[in-house]
């Protein structure tokens, strides 16, 4: 079987979400990686070098610059007579562009895959991951997203894939890019790829106590600052920080959730953590019952000590 994997890139380098979907693709079969962009030829480059990639296709076009989903999906649609899978991140990017390549292939998306367990059968999550369902597909080509943290990443050094140009309808007409707003995490690393994550809850009170606690013990340890539904929606932090099945699927090496009761749809995102950590005023919350280690303790005071004596 022949694969389309979507690469999600900033037209210069590619960004980590896109190793784990070839990781997955390469279980399915033969690996070609779409570069859509606007000059987006450094890109290109970092993608033919990824292990794994026999090709990449190249659609430079200032319609696919700011990566519209109504202007690359036809794109991909329009390439998918030679392949008999497109696989996509499933990130905010990825999901958007997805189910509409699925929908105008009229075909039924296999979403958030955790394995491959052969050609045309996956498992994913269901009941915001409760339970795994095993999935097989019966239709002609499969349209399907990759949970990143399921699957090891592909190496960014050691390929020489060849890459050709391609080309698509381009601009749709149907939308059309106002602006970006960037949540700025200064030198902290990405919460989707960072080793280690503090994460803080609605307890925090506001935006000035959840910075001023939360903050200092990140910096030291040189970790990615998360954050619950709860926080997020209370105005804490932005958006780009909420973990959980409606924000990002993080698997880090050590996780510290900070005044974080545990929510069933924040732990979806964060369960698959190596090492969890909370801390907690009671000793009820669900967020112990997935801890390694739990700590029953005024966070005001407890996080403070900590960050003092890391």
């Amino acid at each position: 079987m022949n694969t389309l994997v979507l690469v999600e890139h900033d037209n210069n380098s590619v960004n980590d979400a896109t190793l784990a979907v070839v990781t997955a693709a390469g279980k399915i079969g033969e690996v070609h990686a779409l570069v859509a962009g606007h000059d987006c030829g450094a890109a290109a480059d970092a993608a033919a070098k990824i292990q794994g990639v026999a090709k990449v296709l190249k659609a430079d076009d200032a319609a696919y610059g700011e990566h519209l989903a109504e202007n690359v999906a036809p794109l991909v649609v329009g390439l998918m007579d030679s392949y008999d899978a497109f696989l996509a991140p499933a990130t905010t990017s990825g999901k958007n562009i997805a189910p509409r390549v699925a929908a105008q292939l009229d075909v039924m998306q296999v979403s958030d895959i955790l394995s491959v367990e052969g050609d045309k059968t996956f498992t994913r999550p269901i009941y915001a991951g409760n339970a795994i369902a095993t999935v097989q597909s019966s239709d002609p080509k499969l349209v399907i997203t990759v949970r990143g943290t399921a699957f090891e990443k592909a190496e960014t050094e050691g390929g020489s894939a060849s890459i050709e140009d391609v080309s698509g309808p381009g601009d749709a007409g149907i939308s059309s890019f106002v602006s970006r707003e960037v949540a700025d995490g200064g030198d902290r690393p990405e919460l989707a790829s960072a080793k280690v994550i503090v994460s803080g809850g609605r307890a925090l009170k506001d935006g000035e106590t959840f910075e001023k606690i939360i903050n200092p013990l990140a910096d030291k340890l040189g970790a990615a600052i998360g954050a619950s539904r709860a926080a997020v929606d209370a105005g804490y932090v932005p958006n780009d920080y909420q973990v959980g099945q409606t924000g990002k699927i993080v698997a880090p090496e050590v996780y510290i959730a900070i005044g974080i009761s545990g929510a069933i749809q924040h732990l979806a995102g964060m369960k698959d953590s190596k090492v969890i950590i909370a801390i907690n005023k009671d000793e009820d919350a669900p967020i112990f019952q997935v801890a390694d280690i739990g700590l029953v303790a005024d966070l005001y005071n407890a996080v403070p000590e900590l960050t003092e004596k890391v």
